[in-house]
């Protein structure tokens, strides 16, 4: 392969990763199935990464692939399998058709920017807290992006030809629903959008290169690749046509020298040059066999990370009671000691240690009943999605989230295992429910179990009460859902911290005898 073919092969590459990926958030239509997910992520170094340490297999190992890639050829990982890299070349790529930046330029490293972002996560990752890999990951920033808003986006255009449709009696579109609404969902994304749009368009890579924790990690990798750009002082002419199509800004034309940890190997310089200065070879000397001299620049990143973030990762959330004397029953809030964690996530500290909040679940649950969260794992797991059962419930016999995972927060679970995972118990406030505030019948609790955790027993008048039994709750939430008492339900699920098995749902067998005759 000619080398100034490298770029057009990249970019397809990474074209096709970002529209797998992309299309994993958005199929709202459920059409890619669950099993390819992992196969598609495989090299999302992060995701791959947690997932070997909490669980080893053959396709837990795509960081061990992307980190001999990076000692061979340099940053491809950034530049064709990372699709926030790709998106951001999609923008960087329009604003030069528009006109909005013309051109590069040789920047020096903002050292004082990236090493402080990487040295920042060590010291939450040392220190038990994964919240700033959670923030800053790419593949986790995109998969937000596109579960949050790009997803919502393509619904509610479905929606709109859907009723369009209708009117013309055709089907092959229906309505989808949006769900519930929270800021918290949308203002870290589209703060990250704005954030990363504005830096591609006008400065190119910049992001990847200043406040990315696995670009830094990269970067500090490809200084000892193998094969690297190299430029020919012979060759060269100076024209610096080379630093203009750089989205790194990381060659210096008047030292001849390009920043190995910048570079994220677009090979956006190899056809830009017309005299074959620049060529992609290995690092080594063809004559002497002598390392190339290698970046002297700051590797001290740790030293001045803020260790103030080890103090916040210990903040949890509170619930407090609110003044109860006027209140009616149903504005009395329920304490929740534990927020629901997704069926197979064996317990709180097991997901809110993984997950990174990529929302590929959220998208995936086919009831909404995941939600990304604010503070329910207290500040350290911002964005982690819960059990939120004033949107939906769990399905009884659904294993997605757990097909989904990429970095096993969630482990795999069959279905005959999750119809007795008990994530929450049950509890019942009978002071609220309205069979005993209104002496009207209900049963919305009862009829929505699918273990009969909750039963109806002989009440007064004629009316039944609910009765719990929570050796047989799952905690899948479908009774808190069901409940009609607003804004704070009579019956609600708290969590467990560590997930129990629940007992066997009692089954009825009806008797008859088979000589006689049917009654109808």
């Amino acid at each position: 392969m000619k080398q100034k073919h490298l770029r057009i092969f990249r970019i397809i590459i990474s074209l096709l990763f970002l529209v797998f990926i992309a299309a994993l958030f958005i199929d709202y239509r459920e059409f890619i199935p669950a099993s390819w997910t992992k196969w598609i992520l495989y090299p999302q170094f992060v995701p791959s990464a947690i997932s070997f340490i909490t669980l080893p297999a053959a396709l837990a190992t795509g960081f061990l692939v992307i980190l001999i890639l990076t000692l061979l050829f340099g940053r491809v990982y950034c530049s064709t399998f990372c699709p926030l890299g790709t998106i951001q070349d999609v923008f960087a790529f329009f604003s030069k058709k528009f006109r909005i930046i013309k051109r590069y330029k040789f920047k020096k490293a903002l050292d004082y920017l990236r090493y402080p972002f990487l040295g920042l996560t060590l010291v939450f990752l040392l220190s038990g807290s994964i919240l700033i890999l959670n923030l800053l990951d790419p593949y986790s920033t995109f998969g937000r992006i596109f579960s949050d808003l790009a997803r919502p986006g393509v619904v509610a255009i479905n929606n709109l030809l859907a009723a369009q449709m209708e009117k013309m009696e055709v089907y092959f579109l229906f309505r989808i629903d949006m769900g519930l609404f929270t800021w918290h969902t949308v203002f870290i994304p589209i703060f990250t959008a704005v954030l990363i749009i504005w830096l591609s368009v006008y400065f190119g890579r910049l992001y990847c290169n200043t406040i990315c924790p696995v670009g830094t990690t990269m970067g500090l990798l490809s200084r000892l690749s193998l094969f690297r750009i190299k430029m020919d002082g012979l060759s060269c002419t100076k024209c610096g046509k080379c630093a203009l199509v750089c989205k790194s800004n990381c060659i210096d034309i008047k030292h001849l020298k390009v920043d190995f940890s910048r570079c994220v190997a677009c090979y956006n310089c190899i056809p830009a040059c017309e005299y074959n200065a620049i060529k992609y070879e290995p690092a080594y000397s063809r004559k002497t066999g002598i390392a190339a001299p290698a970046d002297k620049s700051k590797r001290d990143f740790i030293g001045k990370s803020l260790l103030l973030g080890m103090a916040l990762t210990g903040l949890n959330r509170k619930s407090t009671a609110q003044n109860q004397g006027t209140l009616l029953p149903g504005d009395i809030p329920n304490v929740k000691q534990h927020p629901v964690s997704p069926p197979g996530s064996l317990s709180l500290k097991h997901f809110t240690d993984r997950c990174t909040a990529c929302h590929l679940c959220v998208t995936s649950c086919p009831t909404g009943v995941l939600q990304p969260s604010l503070l329910e794992y207290g500040l350290k797991g911002i964005m982690q999605p819960h059990m939120d059962y004033a949107v939906e419930y769990c399905n009884y016999e659904c294993t997605i989230c757990s097909q989904v995972c990429p970095t096993g927060a969630i482990m795999p679970l069959t279905v005959e295992d999750k119809k007795l995972t008990q994530t929450g118990v049950v509890h019942l406030i009978l002071d609220k429910c309205v069979v005993v505030t209104d002496l009207t019948a209900c049963g919305s609790c009862s009829e929505h179990c699918p273990t009969q955790a909750v039963r109806m027993v002989p009440y007064q008048n004629g009316l039944t009460i609910p009765e719990i039994h929570t050796e047989i709750c799952i905690g899948c939430g479908a009774c808190e859902y069901a409940c009609p008492v607003r804004p704070h339900t009579a019956i609600y699920v708290d969590g467990n911290p560590v997930h129990q098995v629940a007992e066997p749902p009692q089954t009825e067998s009806l008797e008859f005898d088979a000589h006689e005759d049917f009654p109808f």
